[in-house]
C-alpha cells in the first residue's frame, strides 16, 4: 500500500484512469488534459493533445492484434463520438474513427482479449466494435432509458454488462461471427439458435 505517485495538481477534475497492460504507465484523463505518467519514475512523460472541438470522455489500454500495447481514447465532437488510437512509444495518434454520428459517448471499455470495444451513449444505445477494423458489429438501440454510465465485458468476452443513470443493469449477449454458437447441454454439443 505504498504511494507511488501523489500529484495534487494533475487535473482540476478526473474523468478516467487506466493502467497499461505492463503496469508501467498510467493515463489520467481530466480537465484540461489527458496525461501519461511513468509509474516507476512517478512523473508525467506526455500530454495527449485534443484536435479542434474534441472533448475526451474515457481512456483504456489494451493490446492490438500484433501484440503491441495501444491506448484508446473515446472522444466527443460536434459531429458525434470517436475512438482515437494512440501509439504507446511515441504517444502520437495512430488513427481516429467517427463511430457514432450525432451521438455522444458516455461510457467506454475494451474486452480482455482486446478484440472488441464497447461504447454507451447519452441516448442509452450500446455499440460493440471490432477493434481491428473499427467497424460496428452490434448495436442495441435504447438498451437503457438514457445515459449509459459504465460498461464491462465478461472475462470470456461473450457478454457485456451495462449500467445506466436509470439504476438498471443490462446483460447483452455478444453476437458471434456466423450467428450461431455452440453451448454444452449435458452429454453433447448442440447449436443454440437463440444466441
Amino acid at each position: 500500500m505504498k504511494v507511488l505517485l501523489n500529484e495534487s495538481q494533475a487535473h482540476a477534475s478526473v474523468k478516467s484512469l487506466t493502467f497499461s497492460e505492463s503496469g508501467k504507465f498510467l493515463v489520467s484523463l481530466g480537465a484540461p488534459l489527458c496525461r501519461v505518467w511513468d509509474v516507476n519514475a512517478s512523473a508525467a512523460i506526455a500530454s495527449l493533445s485534443k484536435e479542434k472541438d474534441e472533448m475526451f470522455a474515457s481512456c483504456r489500454f489494451s493490446v492490438d492484434s500484433s501484440g503491441n500495447e495501444v491506448l484508446y481514447v473515446a472522444a466527443n465532437t460536434e459531429h458525434g463520438g470517436s475512438i482515437i488510437t494512440w501509439d504507446t512509444t511515441s504517444w502520437r495518434r495512430r488513427s481516429s474513427k467517427l463511430i457514432k454520428r450525432n451521438n455522444s459517448i458516455s461510457a467506454f471499455n475494451v474486452s480482455a482479449d482486446g478484440k472488441l470495444l464497447a461504447i454507451g451513449t447519452l441516448e442509452g444505445d450500446l455499440l460493440i466494435i471490432d477493434s481491428t477494423k473499427m467497424q460496428t458489429n452490434q448495436v442495441v438501440k435504447k438498451a437503457h432509458l438514457g445515459l449509459v454510465t459504465a460498461l464491462t465485458f465478461s472475462p470470456d468476452s461473450r457478454c457485456l454488462v451495462s449500467v445506466s443513470f436509470d439504476s438498471r443493469a443490462r446483460l447483452t449477449v455478444i453476437k458471434q461471427k456466423g450467428g450461431k454458437r455452440r453451448i454444452h447441454l449435458g452429454s453433447g454439443w448442440r447449436r443454440c439458435c437463440l444466441c
